[in-house]
């Protein structure tokens, strides 16, 4: 019973879902609550409440591994998803203000962003195939595939280093990473998907391939919404799947700003290590998006399901949570005074 009530904690980023049911079903203020929420009331309220630097120990970590409702927790985000998505495209059948419009698009590219990917990053990094082809249908919802693709096996293997279009240089501001990383992870994506298939033999690899696959995936997916839904709601989901994508892209930003590891002889570079990650332990950020603000644990090792994922002390640590953070880089001045302090007293 006591591990069950444990694992529920992470129900709690569910509740963007009954936000944004609040959303898609109402007009006026409510349409913007779920914006409201995740970047107004949580970062005001971890302000106020101290970072856990507590790790489980040996015997809570095995207890927490072999306690199957972690995974039903993240498993649910799925259909979870998708009956909200579903809910966001009829409600807009009825007249609404341009204003109710907004709200409800980025209500659902928050979902987007937290779901759609984030929860996908969790699914896409497991070995079993039932839970990638979970991961690749919350992508789905987000047209962002291709990051089951260069996730894995591009950042992972590049991050901190000028080959990672989802590492943020020195001084380089969220808007001009935007572009580098959009671009990047895109194109990096297919040379990773072009390279498999030409080591597998295939027939015609440029067109043979998971990244390929994935674009008529994605492009189905937008016909058919265009076709028994019309266009202007295509559109809308094209512009909360941005949203949502710029999101997780934002996320990036703030997880590697500036941080970089040492280049040895030839093109090697020195393994991964938890200074090469920003840290964050205040609770509510790390409980919204299943424990990915303890991101240091997670490069060094990116097998740890997220109930399990430690503190690392050489780890340098956020001022506050991810979306407190996501907030401040959006005004780069103030960010580059706070974060470069932050990179002084970590010697970084």
């Amino acid at each position: 019973m006591i591990a069950f009530i444990k694992s529920f904690k992470y129900t709690t980023p569910f509740v963007l879902f009954i936000l944004s049911y609040l959303a898609f079903n109402n007009t006026g203020i409510l349409c913007w609550v779920p914006l409201l929420y995740i970047f107004f009331f949580i970062p005001i309220l971890e302000l106020f409440i101290a970072p856990d630097v507590k790790n489980l120990d040996a015997v809570e970590e095995q207890l927490a591994k072999s306690n199957k409702f972690y995974d039903i927790i993240i498993w649910m985000t799925v259909p979870l998803q998708y009956l909200l998505l579903i809910i966001f495209l009829l409600g807009f059948k009825q007249n609404l203000a341009p204003l109710d419009i907004a709200g409800r698009i980025i209500a659902m590219g928050l979902l987007c962003g937290t779901f759609g990917i984030n929860a996908a990053h969790e699914l896409g990094h497991r070995v079993n195939p039932f839970e990638q082809f979970l991961a690749k249908l919350l992508l789905l919802t987000s047209l962002y595939m291709h990051f089951f693709i260069e996730h894995n096996k591009g950042h992972h293997k590049n991050v901190a280093t000028p080959n990672d279009p989802s590492t943020a240089k020195y001084k380089q501001n969220v808007y001009a990473f935007w572009l580098q990383t959009f671009i990047g992870t895109y194109m990096s994506a297919w040379e990773i998907a072009v390279e498999e298939a030409e080591k597998k033999n295939k027939i015609i690899p440029q067109l043979n391939n998971e990244m390929f696959l994935f674009q008529l995936v994605q492009l189905s997916f937008i016909v058919l919404i265009a076709y028994f839904l019309g266009f202007a709601i295509m559109f809308y989901f094209i512009a909360a799947a941005i949203i949502g994508a710029t999101l997780l892209e934002t996320v990036n930003y703030i997880e590697h700003y500036g941080l970089a590891r040492e280049k040895k002889e030839g093109e090697t570079y020195e393994r991964v290590k938890p200074q090469h990650s920003w840290n964050s332990n205040h609770v509510i950020g790390r409980l919204m998006l299943f424990e990915l603000s303890r991101h240091s644990d997670h490069h060094y090792l990116a097998s740890r399901k997220y109930q399990i994922l430690r503190n690392m002390e050489e780890a340098p640590q956020m001022p506050t949570g991810y979306p407190g953070m996501i907030v401040l880089s959006l005004f780069p001045p103030i960010w580059f005074f706070i974060m470069h302090k932050q990179m002084k007293k970590y010697s970084l």
